[in-house]
């Protein structure tokens, strides 16, 4: 349970990947959409939501959005009628058309559950003076944390999430950290998916709850001031961070200390703890730019030392070790090099490890007698353990599979004797290792147990390159039965079959080549499953990212749509028979690609899209807009922005034509990717799409971002979900999976 943090992690958190509500303005109010049926014909329609007049002009171009009015005005309160009707339509007809797979759905709910061990546990770490870990009860939805001390004794209950969430709908625990003195739990929760949390504080002496509550915050919750004293992140009500404030323990929330307040809308504030957790780190920055500065934990009123000031495009993360801040930086390299200057100098930066072509630094981690970095080589995840005596000498950490995705885990403390690491491949289950830093073994902790057996000789998994329409060459990771054939030929399927393809695709962030036990669930009835490695995420370095954001954005989209195309030509699968899927930005990108090639796909299903890219980086007044326009562009200032976004824009861009099978869902309480956008989106396809394919919205009426919360809630909308896709490829009375 730590306050520690790494310092390209604070970093990362900064990164918003996340949208911003879009504006309406209704004209007229008429009667609402209501879901009819006749004794003639009680086949449910779909819902038609009706057009109201709305436009607006930029730049000397005006888009007519009609429907506009699906933004409730007085988000995030949602109550009006005539909104909560047209979405209640929607989930009918939801209900309605996936009823006639309740059976298919009930087969992979089960079958994907029961190859989870219900019972399950994390493997105990030690911090201080005791052992944490957390665990699963056979049949519960949240997790139970517990920790015993290191010298022996009875484990202790810190916190039982299924109690927290009884009488809610949602709950997600957030923030969670433990004094230094081991005596008081501070934890946030959120029971309603809007992301805004509520922070207590546990005296684990006594086991009550001090009366100190704190409202409306984000982020991390950090101990300074010897345990009197904790720093957090409220949100305003434009759903930003943009201040760090004290809290006293005991003290009146309107006494709290406002210790470093950002004055630009477009940053955002995060804090955290040095290596020896003696600086309280505060972090500021948006999607491309980065300020820091260093307070004593101790003394966290004293006056902050600013390590450098920001310099648009330079993005830097800071730790300290023995009075020396170490310096994560792209300042000179896209790559990004690893630095240090003295504390009395922080910004002298002087380098320890250079920037590379080849190497792509993504972290690094202080620790006693060693430092470790993080990055990729071709793409793959490497561990590298250097010492300070001599940074250029490394001992990397080997994997012996030729793709994987490994990480450092949870190493609390500055004295590591033993690494924690986590590894997995898309054959591989889940693996926690520890890594004995004086022998150089790896011991295996725990593997990934699937109660209702895995085989992984049964699988073979595969990277390959396909080239994108302007000759770069993109990696595409791709799992399979070794005896897909025979298979599909037993389900009747004729030519190659089915292959679903996944993709992100936005904000630097790749796709790890990882484990999933619901995916069985596709891979045993003959599907190949891929993910597309596309630009705009950081896979093959930071200049991979920045090839798909801003004015070369269409490079994700257009990746995505060629990869499906380079897999077909070869045989991995055919026209038709392509499934898709992706979420938030990823939402974005399914809807890009049913807009430029719909004949390509059997079946789409896109969560949470951000569809409706335009309106809401027009509104400089939505909650995350302004800090977004670094990663999309600025459409109010920039004629050519807004040119390119409306080119691309999924919701602009529906036409009449024919489109593939749609599943959309979305959080009413969503904040990131507000519920309108795919409401907007399927109203319009509902009117322009010329085809008969089966278009459904699902929207959670009590959820946010992520969907439904526990993790039986959100098997069975993964369930509901691949029972789409397989009744769309015609695939739904396919036998038991092999």
């Amino acid at each position: 349970m730590i306050t520690r943090v790494s310092a390209c992690a604070l970093a990362s958190a900064l990164a918003a990947t996340t949208f911003a509500p879009v504006p309406a303005h209704a004209t007229t109010r008429e009667e609402p959409t209501r879901v009819t049926t006749s004794a003639a014909n009680t086949e449910i329609k779909p819902p038609v939501a009706e057009k109201r007049p709305h436009s607006y002009t930029h730049h000397g171009i005006t888009i007519e959005d009609p429907y506009d009015w699906l933004y409730d005005k007085s988000y995030p309160t949602v109550d009006d009628e005539d909104v909560l009707s047209h979405l209640k339509a929607e989930n009918a007809y939801f209900e309605a058309k996936m009823a006639a797979q309740k059976g298919l759905i009930e087969a992979l709910f089960s079958e994907m559950r029961a190859r989870i061990k219900e019972d399950d546990s994390t493997v105990p770490q030690k911090d201080g003076d005791y052992l944490y870990w957390s665990e699963f009860e056979e049949g519960a939805q949240y997790r139970k944390h517990y920790r015993k001390p290191v010298a022996g004794g009875e484990a202790e209950l810190l916190i039982d999430e299924n109690a927290l969430a009884e009488g809610y709908d949602y709950f997600r625990l957030g923030a969670v950290a433990i004094s230094q003195n081991g005596r008081y739990l501070a934890y946030s929760t959120d029971t309603n998916g809007s992301e805004r949390y509520t922070a207590r504080i546990k005296d684990l002496a006594t086991g009550a709850l001090l009366p100190d509550v704190l409202e409306n915050l984000r982020g991390d919750l950090v101990w300074v001031a010897n345990d009197t004293a904790l720093v957090y992140g409220p949100s305003t009500e434009e759903w930003r961070t943009l201040e760090a404030k004290l809290h006293v323990i005991g003290t009146p929330v309107e006494q709290d200390v406002t210790l470093y307040k950002e004055e630009d809308q477009s940053f955002g504030v995060a804090t955290g703890l040095t290596a020896q957790e003696d600086w309280l780190i505060i972090a500021t920055g948006d999607n491309e730019t980065s300020e820091v500065r260093l307070v004593p934990a101790a003394n966290p009123t004293a006056e902050p030392i600013l390590v450098k000031a920001r310099q648009k495009g330079v993005e830097y993360a800071v730790d300290v070790r023995d009075g020396e801040v170490w310096v994560w930086t792209n300042d000179n390299h896209i790559n990004f090099r690893l630095a240090k200057a003295k504390l009395e100098s922080p910004g002298e930066w002087q380098t320890v490890i250079a920037g590379s072509d080849d190497f792509y630094l993504t972290g690094f981690d202080l620790f006693k007698d060693f430092f470790v970095t993080e990055g990729r080589l071709n793409g793959l995840d490497q561990i590298q353990l250097r010492s300070y005596a001599d940074p250029a000498k490394i001992t990397p950490i080997t994997f012996p599979e030729a793709s994987y995705t490994a990480a450092l885990a949870n190493n609390p403390e500055y004295d590591m004797k033993k690494l924690r690491l986590a590894y997995q491949s898309m054959v591989t289950p889940s693996t926690v290792y520890d890594y004995d830093v004086a022998s150089g073994k790896l011991e295996t902790l725990k593997t990934q147990e699937i109660p209702s057996g895995y085989d992984p000789s049964l699988y073979v998994a595969e990277r390959v390159s396909v080239q994108a329409r302007d000759g770069t060459m993109v990696p595409v990771s791709i799992m399979m039965r070794k005896d897909r054939a025979e298979i599909l030929k037993k389900a009747g399927i004729k030519g190659p079959g089915p292959l679903h393809l996944y993709a992100y695709g936005a904000y630097g962030y790749a796709v790890p080549p990882g484990f999933s036990t619901a995916r069985l669930s596709l891979v045993d009835r003959g599907f190949a499953y891929a993910i597309a490695h596309i630009r705009g995420g950081d896979d093959l370095g930071r200049r991979w990212y920045l090839q798909g954001k801003l004015f070369a954005r269409t490079n994700t989209f257009n990746d995505f749509v060629d990869v499906g195309r380079g897999l077909i030509a070869k045989g991995y699968t055919a026209e038709g028979m392509v499934t898709a899927s992706g979420g938030s930005a990823g939402g974005e990108l399914m809807g890009a690609v049913i807009n430029q090639d719909p004949a390509q796909y059997g079946a789409v299903v896109a969560h949470v899209p951000f569809v409706d890219v335009l309106n809401t980086m027009l509104n400089e007044k939505l909650p995350l807009t302004p800090g977004e326009w670094q990663e999309w562009g600025n459409p109010i200032t920039d004629k050519a922005a807004f040119a390119y976004m409306l080119s691309y824009s999924p919701y602009d861009q529906v036409t009449a034509k024919a489109y593939p099978p749609l599943l959309v869902t979305a959080g009413l309480n969503d904040p990131r990717v507000t519920y309108w956008e795919p409401a907007k989106w399927v109203a319009k396809l509902r009117e322009l799409k010329t085809d008969d394919n089966l278009l459904l919205l699902k929207t959670n009426m009590g959820a946010g971002h992520g969907g439904q919360s526990g993790r039986w809630n959100s098997l069975r909308e993964t369930a509901e979900e691949y029972a789409f896709i397989l009744w769309q490829v015609g695939m739904a009375d396919n036998p038991e999976p092999k």
